[in-house]
Parts: C-alpha cells; structure tokens; sequence
C-alpha cells in the first residue's frame, strides 16, 4: 500500500486511542474559554445600548493589558478555537447523521450541532475579516480598508462597529452577523447539554429532563443578549455614528491624560491630515470615508 495509506491508518488509531481525552477536552474547550467568551463578548456589545459611553469603557477595560493582550488572546480564544473546530471537523466527518431516518428530536438536534458548527467557524473567519483584518501588516490592511474590511478600531468602539455594519448597502453584514450569532447561541448551547452526558453530569432522563430546561431558559436569556448586541451595532444612522465619534475622542483624551489608555495613533478611527494629539470632535463620520488608522 501507498505512504498515504500509512498515515492514515496512523492517524485514525491516535485519534482513536486518546478519543476519550480529546472529546472531553474538546467539550470542555467549547464551555470554557470559548463560550464564556462569547458570553462576555455579546454582553459587551450589548451594553452599547446604554450608550456609547459604557461600551468605550468596556473596551478600554479588554485593551487594558496592553502589550500582553495577543498572548491572552492567542491562549484563551484563538488556539482553544483552533483546536475545538478541527477536532469538530474530525467528528463531523467521523460521525453518522441518520436524522432522516429517524426524525427523532435527539437526532435532529445531533444534525444541528454539526451543521451550526460548520456555520459558526465560517461566521467566525468572516467577523474576524470583516472588524480586525485577521493580520496586523499595514500592506494587508490597506487593502482591506479600500473594500470596507478591518475597519473596527478599540479607541472608536461604537463609532467604527456602527460604521462598519453599513458597508455593503447595510444589509449584507447585518444578515450575516444575524445568522452567524444566533448559530454561536444554538451551538453553545446544546454543545453545553451534551457536554453535560460528555462528563457525566446528567445521564438519567430525569436528569435530562432538568437539565434541557436549564439550557432552554440560559439559549432564551443568550438570544436576548446577543439580538440586543445585534441591534445596538446596526439600527445607527451617520448622525448617530458621528456623535458616537465625537463622545470617544473626548473620552479617549481624558483616558490618556488619567494613564487608563496609552496614546496609540493605532487603535483610533483617524481622517487624512487629522492630530494624534488632537481631538476631533464635531467631524462628520460615515461607512464610506473610513480609513485606517495607521
């Protein structure tokens, strides 16, 4: 037999001898860090409905580590991540989905988790294109400022989120965000139930039974959550976004002169010929003269 064949047979027996460990790391990567995570990261952005204010503070609050923050983001998000969707892929490819040959709602929902599995990592590459560029390379960014991608900028929270829900007429982004979210929320949370038999939590139907509630009632409480954060980034009009623009310059200048922040050209939403050390207060802002902040 070929080489190929070697090494997929070597392969298939790893991952079937350490089966056991890695569908259990696999679950427990999926609650924590990577749902709490999201849990945090909606309530974060929903919290822009109470005003531009409290969501710039919260953002500062995340960008306050500082030069250690793409280690904490590599160790808590990104490699967690990585290792939940391929070893998800793996047991998607692996697994056996007869849910239309037997409708039964166990079934379904197994169906369900695979397939909005699927379509949360592709939401997920497209939220990171469409906000943060995916690479901090000024050559990248720049081409990506020129078609509206990467435009999201931490010193202009709510002002670039807003701005950036408006390219492509205001509607292509909102509907995927809309589909992308509400498959996290289902994923999350039936991957939370299973993990539940995964680690021996609940396994009598009794059990079950309590626990299905219990993740109805948390599933209901996230989509609230994660609608409100979808609300509050799109149904934003220039004027609002302008203001929105003009209340985080005022804020950024007071954090850099209290030390909250450090006076980073980077993370701010500048126009041509605009200060670093100035305020731009009162500068119209909408979706199509953004431009990068370096």
């Amino acid at each position: 037999m070929s080489d190929s064949s070697t090494d997929s047979t070597s392969e298939l027996s790893f991952f079937t001898k350490h089966e056991f460990a890695i569908r259990r790391l696999h679950s427990l990567t999926g609650i924590i860090p990577l749902g709490l995570y999201m849990v945090i990261h909606l309530t974060t952005n929903a919290s822009l409905l109470n005003g531009v204010e409290t969501f710039q503070w919260a953002v500062y609050l995340i960008h306050s580590p500082g030069q250690l923050l793409p280690l904490i983001e590599w160790g808590g998000i990104f490699a967690p991540l990585i290792f939940h969707a391929a070893v998800g892929i793996w047991i998607a490819r692996s697994a056996r989905i007869n849910s239309s040959q037997y409708p039964f709602t166990s079934n379904k929902r197994y169906s369900w988790q695979r397939w909005t599995g699927f379509a949360a990592l592709i939401y997920l590459f497209l939220h990171i294109m469409h906000l943060h560029g995916g690479f901090h390379a000024d050559g990248w960014l720049s081409a990506l400022n020129r078609v509206g991608l990467g435009q999201f900028r931490p010193y202009n929270a709510g002002s670039t989120l807003a701005a950036a829900m408006k390219v492509g007429f205001g509607v292509l982004w909102p509907a995927i965000y809309l589909v992308g979210v509400l498959c996290c929320v289902y994923h999350f949370i039936n991957g939370l139930w299973t993990a539940g038999i995964t680690w021996g939590l609940w396994i009598t139907p009794k059990a079950q039974s309590r626990a299905t509630k219990v993740c109805l009632v948390l599933g209901a409480l996230l989509t609230i959550v994660s609608l409100s954060a979808w609300s509050a980034a799109v149904f934003n009009s220039d004027e609002d976004i302008a203001e929105m623009r003009a209340v985080e310059d005022r804020m950024y200048d007071s954090a850099v002169e209290g030390g909250m922040v450090p006076n980073n050209p980077h993370k701010r939403d500048l126009r041509p010929g605009e200060s670093v050390d100035e305020p731009a207060d009162g500068l119209q802002v909408s979706n199509v003269d953004l431009v990068p902040a370096s």
